[in-house]
C-alpha cells in the first residue's frame, strides 16, 4: 500500500509541473509571423483603394503581355537538372575531379 500512495503522490508531483502558465509567452504568441507579414506588405491599404487606382499605372497593352509571358512559363517544363554527377566531369573515367 505504500508503494501505491508514493507512485500516487510522485505522478500528482509531476502533473503538478505540467499545470504552469506561461501568461507572458501566451500574451505575445504569434507576434513575430504578424511583424514578418507586414514587413513584406508593400502597401496595406492595397484592398480599401478602388481598383482603377492601381490600375492607372499601366496600360492594357503592357498587362496583356506580362499575362501572357505569365501563363507560356507555365506550358514547357523546367530544364532537367543532373544532381547525380555532382562534383565529377562527364567522361571522367570515373576518377572523378574531371582531370
Amino acid at each position: 500500500m505504500n508503494s501505491r500512495l508514493t507512485v500516487a503522490l510522485a505522478l500528482l508531483l509531476a502533473l503538478a509541473g505540467c499545470q504552469t502558465v506561461t501568461p507572458n509567452y501566451d500574451a505575445r504568441f504569434g507576434d513575430a509571423v504578424r511583424d514578418a507579414k507586414r514587413a513584406q506588405t508593400i502597401d496595406p491599404d492595397a484592398g480599401k483603394k478602388p481598383v482603377s487606382a492601381a490600375a492607372a499605372s499601366t496600360d492594357g497593352r503592357a498587362s496583356q503581355e506580362a499575362m501572357d509571358r505569365y501563363h507560356d512559363a507555365f506550358k514547357r517544363p523546367p530544364p532537367v537538372v543532373n544532381v547525380i554527377n555532382i562534383g565529377g566531369a562527364i567522361g571522367d573515367g570515373g576518377g572523378g575531379g574531371g582531370r
